[in-house]
């Protein structure tokens, strides 16, 4: 569940195409690519207007030159993701937008290319006729929640409270485009539900996990990618966890191979479900037979939004969505230890220095991006977690106007490119995409 955007004035962001010489080895220790940057952070400023620490801006690129469709009250982009070309090592970024999902060809970060956009399900026409609070939220025919993940070159596609069902794209097609920015249309339409939150992928696996959709109560509705054109329904995991929206709404969810320090699980594929009054580990080995492990809610539970596991599945970072406002607090992180998966325990919270609303984390490496709207990307060292502690080391505010517990600014990022690059998804002013100097 969401409250509804409170977004200022829709603001055009130009697209900057930097070229300076301005340029450093940047991602994981070892890597050797320079990436020119448009203009560095100096002094805590970048381009004289974003407050930074240890990033640079490479460039942004408008909602309009991303093809968005804005909404009256501003919004035009949601989620974020990326894709390498195994052929051609070219990096894109996949945004997405109020009513589709563009693609920026990033060869050269500085001069970013908006290749084309895939378009929503021509089936899209309006709301779903659902009565759930987050239908009533939404609008009347483009739904300000999409979302999607890639497995074996193909993104799949969800979207919130409309008749979307999953749309499924052969990212491949981005390859030698003439003339762009081209329209795309998906290759493969998978209809077994109508709207849904969330979608994610285990590409150990091959399945997809669907969360929050029209079907099971919101749990996780499972689909076999083995075949990437041909998705096929594999089975669903819902608990009686009683939320927002339905009894067993799973929010958001990350699923893995499990290789942590609890020997009973090893080897078997589990998920980590945020399902708003709680975190929720499931095991989902057996599809047709899938099993709760453990439940926990905790103190301050706003709305359990959205988290990542470490490298190692020994901590499980989880973000609350509703926690700031609802108990006028500054930005939460909860730090769970899950070395019993049947007993997790947390062992601290982590608090900012600024009141913005948590919304999405990744973990690579040794530390987690987090897309905190109004405060923008935030990157936190896991060097002390065992202590139950996180430390700020680097951020890049990339909505200027304030730091307000409101929906605006960045709502996620991709930290995974082998580049270093980093990119944010901004719902008011577009693409960015940085270079951390850690």
């Amino acid at each position: 569940m969401k409250l509804p955007f409170h977004a200022l004035l829709f603001f055009v962001a130009t697209l900057v195409v930097g070229c300076s010489d301005n340029s450093t080895n940047v991602g994981d220790p070892g890597d050797t690519i320079d990436i020119p940057v448009a203009f560095e952070c100096v002094d805590g400023l970048s381009n004289d207007r974003y407050e930074c620490n240890n990033i640079d801006l490479v460039a942004t690129v408008s909602p309009e030159n991303l093809l968005a469709e804005p909404l009256d009250d501003g919004q035009a982009l949601n989620d974020i993701w990326g894709w390498t070309d195994p052929e051609t090592g070219t990096e894109y970024a996949l945004v997405g937008l109020v009513g589709g999902v563009a693609f920026v060809d990033l060869s050269t970060p500085s001069e970013p290319q908006v290749v084309g956009k895939l378009e929503e399900p021509e089936s899209v026409s309006g709301t779903s006729g659902k009565t759930s609070r987050r239908a009533e939220l939404m609008h009347e025919e483009k739904s300000s929640w999409r979302d999607f993940k890639v497995y074996q070159n193909h993104l799949y596609v969800v979207s919130d409270a409309q008749p979307h069902g999953m749309q499924v794209f052969d990212l491949t097609r981005l390859r030698g485009v003439e003339d762009p920015p081209v329209t795309f249309q998906e290759d493969y339409h998978y209809d077994n539900f109508e709207n849904a939150h969330n979608i994610a992928i285990n590409e150990g696996t091959g399945y997809a996990y669907v969360g929050g959709s029209d079907t099971y109560g919101g749990g996780l509705h499972i689909i076999d990618l083995q075949s990437p054109l041909d998705p096929q329904f594999a089975g669903f995991h819902s608990d009686s966890t009683v939320g927002f929206d339905s009894t067993g709404y799973v929010h958001d969810t990350q699923c893995v191979v499990y290789d942590g320090p609890d020997a009973d699980y090893q080897g078997d594929e589990i998920c980590m479900n945020s399902s708003e009054t709680h975190l929720v580990i499931a095991n989902v080995t057996d599809k047709e037979h899938t099993e709760t492990i453990a439940k926990s809610s905790y103190e301050n539970n706003g709305y359990a939004h959205q988290g990542w596991l470490t490298e190692d599945h020994r901590y499980f970072l989880l973000d609350d969505e509703f926690d700031e406002a609802q108990n006028g607090i500054n930005t939460q992180t909860y730090i769970w230890d899950v070395q019993d998966l049947d007993n997790p325990e947390l062992i601290g919270v982590h608090e900012a220095n600024t009141p913005s609303i948590d919304h999405n984390q990744y973990i690579k490496g040794n530390y987690t991006y987090q897309a905190n709207y109004t405060a923008g990307l935030r990157i936190l060292s896991l060097d002390n977690i065992g202590d139950g502690e996180l430390e700020e080391v680097a951020y890049f505010d990339t909505f200027t106007d304030n730091d307000n517990r409101s929906f605006d600014g960045a709502w996620s990022n991709y930290p995974f490119f082998e580049s270093g690059i980093v990119i944010v998804s901004d719902v008011t002013n577009g693409l960015f995409i940085l270079r951390p100097t850690l």
